[in-house]
């Protein structure tokens, strides 16, 4: 049986850099205010005309190629997570494909949210153990700027998110012990509506309406405090049945890149899983919250600057809406 082991890495992020300061000038907020709550100085938005989820996922996707040597008749499949795709149908992943001019491969998406890039990331490897595949472009990308009302009303979201993509390759080979050693997905669908955003969906027989508009039901929500509780939960109880099933202990970590939610989730796991400040990936202060693209950028950066080294054991995990959260560990 073949494995997995990531040959690439790439991310892209858009040129608009907004700060907590610009957006203090158009809402009820403080620069104060949103690094206490969420550790976020500054966010990218795109720009109308240049950036797509799929162009900038692409764009994440051809660093990663590039770095692996990779052409595009070399690709095999495409898993592009995004909640945020450039049209209702189809999906970001065969216009990713069109952009990058792969061959006639599968392409798909998913919408894991938050725990959308460890999800496609699983999924590619269950392809390349089977054999279906050898070369699989991972993507996440995201566009989240346009969906938040930047107002007194629509704040506690508004300032969370960002927009950005990141992407890495993987490839089969066939050493043991190296690479993906295993992924670890939950979900539970009982506090679903605990961080959604309702509309538009099809439960009713007019999508759009002036009232949903109005009342604000087509923004963003979240209940802050039960996400919280459930991500700092969870993040280390995935973290820890990943290295349990490896017979690995947390000492064992050399580098832990969390999905980019919140500073003081990020801080939380740290400290219950003993990991020093060095061993910790973040860079939500500079990006936010950019949902499926956060770990890929995250990973991208920290193996830029070399805090990703060869034989380290690298762990990934997430926790989203849904509630979904999810694992792996990777030898490098």
């Amino acid at each position: 049986m073949p494995y997995s082991k990531v040959t690439g890495l790439g991310y892209y992020l858009p040129e608009t850099i907004v700060t907590n300061a610009d957006l203090a000038a158009q809402m009820d907020t403080s620069d104060e205010w949103i690094v206490e709550r969420t550790g976020i100085r500054e966010r990218r938005f795109f720009k109308e005309g240049v950036d797509t989820v799929s162009n900038m996922g692409a764009r994440a996707a051809r660093i990663a190629m590039d770095r692996a040597g990779r052409k595009p008749e070399d690709i095999d499949m495409v898993v592009f997570a995004t909640l945020s795709p450039d049209y209702y149908f189809p999906g970001c992943g065969v216009l990713a494909q069109r952009e990058l001019g792969l061959r006639q491969i599968p392409c798909f998406d998913i919408r894991q949210q938050c725990g959308g890039f460890v999800y496609a990331l699983s999924l590619a490897d269950q392809y390349i153990r089977t054999g279906f595949a050898k070369k699989v472009l991972v993507i996440g990308s995201e566009i989240q700027s346009n969906v938040m009302e930047i107002s007194d009303r629509g704040r506690n979201m508004a300032a969370i998110f960002g927009d950005g993509a990141g992407a890495l390759l993987l490839e089969a080979h066939d050493e043991a012990g190296k690479g993906l050693l295993s992924t670890h997905l939950h979900s539970d669908g009982t506090h679903a509506e605990e961080l959604m955003v309702e509309h538009i969906g099809s439960r009713r027989k007019q999508r759009i309406t002036h009232a949903m508009i109005d009342d604000g039901s087509m923004l963003p929500y979240m209940n802050g405090k039960m996400v919280f509780q459930h991500a700092v939960r969870y993040f280390p109880e995935v973290i820890r049945e990943a290295l349990t099933a490896n017979n690995l202990k947390e000492s064992d970590i050399d580098i832990f890149v969390p999905h980019q939610a919140n500073a003081r989730i990020t801080q939380a796991v740290q400290k219950e899983l003993g990991l020093r400040d060095d061993q910790v990936v973040s860079n939500i202060h500079k990006y936010g919250n950019t949902t499926a693209g956060s770990i890929p950028i995250a990973l991208t950066e920290a193996w830029e600057e070399g805090r990703v080294k060869e034989g380290d054991l690298v762990c990934l995990a997430a926790f989203g809406s849904g509630f979904m959260w999810a694992s792996t560990l990777i030898r490098w």
